[in-house]
């Protein structure tokens, strides 16, 4: 993907998808500030992730079924598009990187969506991370992990971290632990945020393209029993739940 010459005409396009997302940013940003003391969680969150999908030119479909409680999705990680559409299919709120914070736009943006940060090497946090992701959860009902802790070319899974869910374990009562697969069928390594691509480059990639995006947001089992026993039996279940829907649809 390194090195692909965005063509004039996709340059067009890159200038009317942005133009159009300043807009409806502004047309949303007035509405989520209305709402934001009254309702939780705030709707035009959702709202705008799902407009800004459209614009992009990503078309999504969902699969299975959520569980019916609050929730934490786990789920595989192949470029940006993953936290639109997560966001579209469910206003779901995230977990990242703390060295985002110190990108000013992108940790504005997180906090509006609810964003926690947690400082994945520091140990002795992990009391005041779990309390965080507690009250997260309490206030969007679903919070979104990816395990991977960065992208995959979609082809198939990197090894999942269980360090990243130490702040999950134990698992708050009363809250679900969900494997999500982003499907990008035979579009997934054309889409994927890979290598040393940088992250701009990957996102006005994907804003030239004339052909649209199709995925499916897969919802799996939700994992039960001795799999949510602690992180790594978390981390392992999910990884395999996902692994198998990868399989059965290659073998159809």
């Amino acid at each position: 993907m390194q090195g692909r010459v965005i063509s004039p005409l996709g340059w067009i396009r890159i200038a009317f998808r942005l133009t159009a997302m300043i807009v409806l940013f502004c047309a949303c940003l007035p509405l989520f500030a209305l709402w934001r003391p009254i309702v939780r969680p705030n709707p035009w969150i959702r709202r705008f992730m799902t407009g800004i999908a459209w614009l992009a030119g990503i078309s999504i479909r969902t699969t299975g079924a959520r569980a019916e409680a609050q929730e934490i999705l786990l789920v595989n990680h192949i470029s940006w598009i993953d936290i639109v559409a997560i966001s579209r299919a469910t206003g779901s709120a995230f977990v990242a990187n703390d060295g985002l914070v110190s990108v000013p736009l992108v940790h504005w943006l997180c906090r509006m969506n609810g964003t926690v940060f947690v400082a994945r090497h520091q140990r002795s946090s992990v009391a005041d991370q779990a309390a965080m992701v507690r009250a997260a959860i309490n206030e969007a009902r679903t919070l979104t992990l990816f395990p991977e802790g960065t992208t995959s070319d979609g082809t198939g899974l990197l090894p999942f971290k269980s360090s990243l869910l130490a702040a999950f374990d134990p698992v708050p009562d009363g809250v679900c632990v969900q494997p999500v697969w982003l499907d990008y069928g035979a579009q997934a390594q054309d889409v994927a945020w890979i290598g040393d691509e940088p992250g701009l480059a990957n996102f006005l990639r994907i804003l030239s393209r004339a052909r649209r995006v199709r995925m499916t947001v897969a919802f799996l089992a939700p994992l039960s029993g001795e799999a949510i026993k602690n992180r790594k039996t978390m981390a392992s279940a999910a990884r395999e739940a996902i692994l198998a829907a990868m399989d059965q649809r290659v073998a159809l």
